[in-house]
């Protein structure tokens, strides 16, 4: 039987560096950061996203339909001791992301746009998603569309599996060959001095959080790293791909 998928909030907030410092001064002082961060408090994302032949994830992304998916491989600090396919979908405004591991061979099969072959012995034990990404580059034609990066802070309260992350010098490239090389080329995705803070959770944001991201300020906006990503280093005519 297939395990039902989770979905769960997701906000995301466009602010400057004056509402950074207030609102990491509130958060910092109520919930930790993630014990995986380094030394500074940060860590560095990099993914890089598929999409199909027809540009599918990115135009249904473009025309707001209402339930979609996207792939994407996701490295952390520009290395490869830990390698994840994920699958983020979205319905009815919220999301859920499902996961597995790669290997660095597997990776870069997928980068390559082929399939990994489907007589290996640990294919009967495969996550699902990972079946089906394997399918979508043989029956779709998924290939490597673009890389995105940043650098994220992210803060964790396990009570509703709450997580703030802010998220600077989101840039992008679509030199998807040098996926792994630390110094890769890439462009800016927003102005100078703009950031991203997403609010994710389960059932409910407890009281006392809430309260404090309430500065009065915060708007709600629709933003997709893939989308803007790609929007900013391909030419295109009124939205569309060319």
């Amino acid at each position: 039987m297939a395990k039902q998928r989770t979905y769960r909030h997701e906000y995301k907030f466009l602010i400057d560096e004056r509402d950074r410092a207030d609102l990491f001064y509130r958060i910092r002082n109520l919930i930790p950061l993630d014990p995986h961060v380094g030394e500074n408090g940060k860590y560095w994302i990099r993914s890089v996203y598929f999409d199909d032949w027809r540009d599918s994830c990115y135009l249904e992304n473009e025309d707001g339909v209402n339930e979609r998916a996207k792939y994407r491989i996701r490295i952390y600090n520009a290395s490869d001791e830990r390698i994840t396919l994920e699958r983020k979908s979205k319905k009815n405004g919220m999301t859920c992301k499902e996961a597995a591991g790669l290997t660095r061979e597997e990776c870069d099969l997928f980068l390559r746009g082929t399939p990994i072959p489907m007589n290996d012995a640990r294919w009967e034990e495969a996550p699902e998603v990972l079946k089906q990404f394997n399918i979508l580059i043989l029956s779709r034609g998924f290939r490597a569309k673009t890389i995105v990066e940043y650098e994220r802070t992210p803060f964790i309260y396990d009570m509703g599996n709450v997580r703030i992350t802010f998220d600077e010098n989101i840039s992008s490239s679509m030199d998807v060959r040098h996926f792994f090389e630390r110094d890769a080329m890439r462009y800016p995705v927003l102005q100078k001095g703009q950031l991203l803070l997403e609010v994710k959770y389960d059932e409910y944001l407890p009281t006392f959080i809430r309260d404090n991201l309430d500065t009065g300020k915060l708007r709600q906006i629709s933003f997709s790293k893939y989308y803007l990503g790609r929007k900013y280093t391909v030419p295109c005519v009124g939205g569309r791909l060319q």
